[in-house]
This record gives C-alpha cells, sequence and structure tokens, in this order.
C-alpha cells in the first residue's frame, strides 16, 4: 500500500512535514502519566515520531481503515491500534492510569475532541493538538480577548493552557485553506469548581450564545431569576474569568 487516500467526510489532511511531526511529538512532557493515545494516525508520520521517543504505552485510535492497514504495514512493530472513533471511545473502561492525547485533530471535530477530554478530565491530564487555529487562539484566549469563549472558560476551568507555534497549510496533503495551531493543555489543580457544575456549564454557554449583550439581558432569558441586581451583570461574558464564572454560577443557584 503506497499511500492514504484523504477523506474530506473525515476532515483529513495529512502532515507530511517529518520536522513539524518531531516538533509536535516533543510537545508531550511525558509527566504524569504512561499512556500516549494519538487521534487519527493518517499516514503515520507523527505516530513514528510519537514512537521514536519511546514512550512505555503508546497507543493510536484510527476511525478509517484504510489508515489502519498503512500503519500495520509501514510501522509493523507498532501493534497498540484501536480501530474505532474517538468520540465513542470508552475511555474510562479502556484506561486504567491517567493519560495524555496527541494528534492532528480533524477540523471538524476538534470541539467536540476537547468537550468529551472536559468529561474525562481526571484522567487525560496533558493534551497536545494542532487544529484550527482560530480554534487553538479560542481554547488559549484570555478575558478580555475577541477570541474568549465558551470553550476558552471550560477549558481553562480543570486546565493551564498554552498556545505553542503555527503551522502553514502547505505542509499538509491536501492543503486546508487555514493555518493551524499547536496547542498544549496540562490539568491543573482544580478537583472541584466551588459551584454546581452542571450550572456552571449552563451559565457560561447561556452567557456567551449572546455575548453582544450584558450578562443581565443574556442570562434573565435563559433563567428564571428571583434578582437582576448581581454586581457584574452590567459586563459582557468576555470581560468575566473562570473564577468570576464561579461565583456568577453560585449567585444564580441562589436566586432562581
Amino acid at each position: 500500500m503506497n499511500k492514504v487516500h484523504p477523506k474530506k467526510s473525515l476532515g483529513q489532511h495529512f502532515l507530511k512535514d517529518v520536522n513539524i511531526a518531531r516538533k509536535i511529538a516533543a510537545t508531550l512532557t511525558g509527566s504524569g502519566y504512561e499512556t500516549v493515545l494519538e487521534i487519527g494516525s493518517g499516514m503515520g508520520i507523527l505516530t513514528r515520531c510519537l514512537f521514536e521517543r519511546g514512550f512505555a504505552d503508546l497507543q493510536v485510535i484510527e476511525i478509517d481503515n484504510e489508515s489502519v492497514q498503512y500503519l500495520k504495514t509501514s510501522l509493523p512493530e507498532f501493534k497498540n491500534i484501536i480501530t474505532g472513533d474517538f468520540l465513542s471511545l470508552d475511555i474510562e473502561r479502556i484506561f486504567n492510569n491517567n493519560i495524555a492525547i496527541i494528534g492532528n485533530f480533524p477540523y471538524n471535530i476538534s470541539t467536540q475532541i476537547f468537550f468529551k477530554i472536559l468529561k474525562h478530565r481526571d484522567k487525560v491530564v496533558e493534551i497536545c493538538g494542532m487544529l484550527q487555529k482560530e480554534v487553538a487562539e479560542r481554547i488559549c484566549a484570555s478575558p478580555g480577548s475577541k477570541r474568549y469563549g465558551i470553550l476558552s472558560v471550560l477549558l481553562q476551568a480543570f486546565y493551564t493552557t498554552e498556545y505553542l507555534f503555527s503551522v502553514q497549510p502547505q505542509v499538509f496533503s491536501p492543503a486546508p485553506k487555514v493555518t493551524s495551531g499547536v496547542i498544549r493543555l496540562k490539568r491543573n489543580n482544580v478537583e472541584a469548581l466551588g459551584c454546581d457544575e452542571s450550572l456552571f456549564f449552563r451559565v457560561v454557554k447561556a452567557s456567551f450564545n449572546q455575548r453582544r449583550k450584558t450578562l443581565r439581558n443574556s442570562l434573565k432569558s435563559e433563567f428564571n431569576l428571583k434578582a437582576d441586581n448581581y454586581h457584574e451583570f452590567h459586563l459582557r461574558p468576555e470581560q468575566l474569568s473562570v473564577d468570576q464564572f464561579v461565583q456568577l454560577t453560585r449567585w444564580i443557584d441562589g436566586n432562581t
């Protein structure tokens, strides 16, 4: 088998620059975990670089059978291939210990990947990934930034985020229409937010769903509030830090 044919339905853009692949592989710190899970091997260029790093337990999950067969043929000494969809993977059942996740994440499911990781945040202690630059910047954005939004708040509640470097379209086959960004997330020390976490998620999402409005206007339409005198209701959602969203959630919990 000479190559894998990129499938538009799977959002496949195969990295072809080995130097970039090595640079991405090097973003993993190796601290706090033994298992590394790569999402989507594609043509296996990143897989080889990870294999060369000698992680104690390197695994790949790949949905495309053509890519699976290519990897088995081109890197026969590598055996830990899970055939399937990461979004359907039972992380708690398959992995007993802490894991790191890495990959050239398909643009069309990158947000879903991170929402799934959030659900398993106590097991996934590090994420190093390449995704659309705009989404990468959104995840790492600070309060006050136009990029700061739902993903920023929810992920930064539980992870320290770093934007590492950008990757140009020409190092992929086929070349995407946008620049990519590589980021690293490390699990922070937050075990509990100090508020109702499901309500916290609702508050953050409701706030940013109408981000041009003040918090008072966006949240009054979502929650049946007994009062509207919260001291930060005049602000817009991008002005609030994670801690401020936690305090807001506690106030809403006591006023609904």
